[in-house]
């Protein structure tokens, strides 16, 4: 069952960043269709993330889905936006990677 909270998990995370992406997009709210995208990629994000915290502990879920959200987003913001990460963004987009490394391989928390 593991197996498919890591699909659950996948689906929040894109659905996350694409709500995010088009936050900027929407101007201030004040763009329709970006606002729809904003509150659908949002929606499901966190219905998916609901069905992730089934079977897996909050604290792990969560730091998958911020570690690999701020990644995605940042190579999102680089590509769309043209902005990229300085030596510092990615130090800290590196140790951000590393501790969800560390979580997932060494934690023992359980979800119950």
């Amino acid at each position: 069952m593991r197996g498919s909270s890591y699909i659950w998990l996948a689906v929040a995370i894109v659905a996350e960043v694409i709500g995010t992406s088009a936050l900027r997009a929407s101007e201030g709210f004040t763009r329709l269709v970006p606002v729809l995208v904003v509150v659908a990629g949002y929606g499901l994000a966190f219905y998916c993330l609901s069905m992730t915290l089934r079977t897996m502990p909050v604290g792990i879920v969560y730091a998958i889905w911020s570690g690999v959200g701020i990644v995605l987003i940042t190579l999102v913001a680089m590509v769309l936006y043209r902005q990229v990460p300085d030596v510092a963004a990615l130090a800290g987009l590196s140790l951000i990677v590393a501790g969800v490394v560390v979580l997932n391989l060494f934690s023992d928390m359980k979800a119950h």
